[in-house]
């Protein structure tokens, strides 16, 4: 059943029903407790002594970055080794607007809104106090959303009680009746009981193609912004580049995004090459889609020629090096890496984990928030068979679609940060650390390229974005 406008009121956060069940009554795991009340000056520290060719002072300056767009993100990462035990945690991508509050066990001084407060107060709240003079829209506040409703109520009312006053919380799907939203000289109105009501700022959980129905420029305050998307929150092409730019600058100072070879601007045509040049194992990606919908893992002949069988509606995809098993991932520039997985259960048996690390800016720099792993439907294996689909062995992903905007969640595959989940993924206090750094270099790359789209003017530069992201379809959905 399709939700509808309601208002959220303060005092109303109920803990179960912004929780899974297993997160909400579970205890959350020492080490991942301590990581996350490690200061900067520590993790700098430890993160420097096991690095030594790192530059301290330009880590200090990263780790005490202020984001201007990407304000909040959540980085998929997986743990891979090489064949000589080289451990590196790789960056999947980084999600503008994600999922993982409601995975979260409570830190131990967490109020009983845990990790959502701590969004609002540090990101939210400041990003509208530090625009009161700039911004001259006077009207409600309103969280949006086309899918977890789970997490998204559990905003609206976090945001009425931080703010002490009624929040709107209103469905906003792709290819839907959306006349409750009017959008008039960059000013976003929610139509409610017959009346238009202004809107001052926008908690944003939009996350299907968001930029065909929110504009690029916006009067009403937006979290984040759709030019966040744009650049790499949901768009893995601008996503791939503005890593690759972004290293560039790391270089001379020890440090760089692990990411996956990557091969951009490829049309269907030219993919076969490429899978042929990673040795036949690849992953191919829409760059524009999320929740586990547009990758496709490719691990021979068979699964090639039924991608290429798809009618797909971009013209552009990107071609990344396979990490699976030691015997059939792909060989990339520095060698061939794979899984690390779980820890082997009973029988014997390790299987694919990727790790999500939300973060958001504060005015201290980009913060952790929770995390939360996702583990593969089956084992990880040594030998492969013509008729395994290599989905089920490497997709983490817990999202389902059920049909045109209706989603569910496989939470049998979540492994969240308590006592007993996080043993299984066998990381150390210092992959933690790696997995956190790993995620804000990420989130500054797009934010520098979030920058990098602007004039001096503020203006959006369509001729720039169209040189990076050539990609008809895809620029046709732009609301701008």
């Amino acid at each position: 059943m399709e939700k509808f406008i309601e208002v959220i009121k303060p005092e109303t956060f109920s803990c179960e029903n912004h929780w899974y069940p297993k997160a909400l009554n579970a205890t959350i795991h020492p080490m991942v407790n301590f990581f996350l009340h490690m200061d900067k000056k520590r993790i700098v520290s430890r993160y420097c002594h096991l690095h030594p060719k790192v530059n301290r002072e330009k880590l200090e300056e990263i780790l005490s970055y202020q984001c201007k767009h990407f304000l909040w993100g959540g980085a998929d990462l997986i743990n891979s080794t090489s064949e000589d035990g080289e451990k590196k945690m790789v960056v999947i991508e980084n999600n503008s607007c994600p999922s993982g509050q409601k995975s979260m066990p409570l830190m131990d001084d967490n109020k009983e809104d845990g990790s959502y407060r701590l969004l609002i107060e540090r990101t939210f709240k400041p990003m509208i106090d530090n625009n009161k003079r700039k911004n001259k829209v006077k009207g409600k506040l309103a969280v949006i959303y086309d899918k977890n409703y789970m997490e998204t109520s559990g905003y609206a009312a976090t945001i009425a009680d931080v703010f002490d006053e009624d929040v709107l919380l209103v469905p906003f799907y792709t290819n839907k009746d959306n006349s409750h939203i009017v959008i008039e000289d960059g000013v976003i109105n929610i139509v409610h009981e017959g009346e238009a009501t202004p809107i001052r700022a926008v908690f944003r959980y939009v996350t299907q193609k968001p930029w065909n129905r929110l504009p690029i420029h916006s009067k009403t305050l937006i979290l984040n912004p759709i030019v966040a998307c744009l650049a790499g929150g949901r768009n893995k092409m601008i996503a791939a580049k503005a890593y690759d730019i972004y290293n560039t600058e790391l270089s001379e100072h020890g440090m760089k995004i692990n990411i996956p070879d990557t091969i951009w601007d490829v049309s269907k045509e030219e993919i076969t090459l490429w899978v042929k040049k990673l040795g036949g194992q690849a992953v191919i990606k829409v760059p524009y889609s999320n929740a586990g919908q547009g990758v496709y893992t490719i691990i021979n002949d068979e699964e090639l020629a039924n991608f290429m069988e798809l009618e797909l509606e971009y013209d552009k995809f990107i071609v990344q090096s396979l990490i699976g098993n030691y015997e059939w991932s792909s060989i990339g520039q520095q060698g061939k890496f794979y899984h690390v997985g779980t820890i082997p259960n009973s029988k014997g048996q390790t299987f694919v984990a990727d790790i999500r690390m939300m973060v958001s800016s504060t005015k201290e720099g980009i913060k952790p928030l929770c995390m939360y792993s996702r583990r593969a439907l089956s084992p990880l294996v040594d030998k492969l068979n013509n008729s395994q689909d290599s989905w089920e062995i490497l997709g983490t992903n817990l999202s389902v679609k059920l049909g045109e905007n209706k989603w569910d969640s496989d939470t049998n595959r979540l492994l969240i940060m308590d006592r007993r989940d996080y043993n299984k993924l066998g990381l150390g206090l210092d992959e933690l650390i790696e997995t956190y750094i790993q995620t804000v270099l990420s989130t500054i790359a797009i934010d520098k390229m979030c920058t990098g789209l602007f004039n001096s003017k503020g203006k959006f530069r369509m001729k720039l974005f169209k040189s990076l992201n050539n990609d008809k379809t895809f620029l046709n959905e732009l609301m701008l």
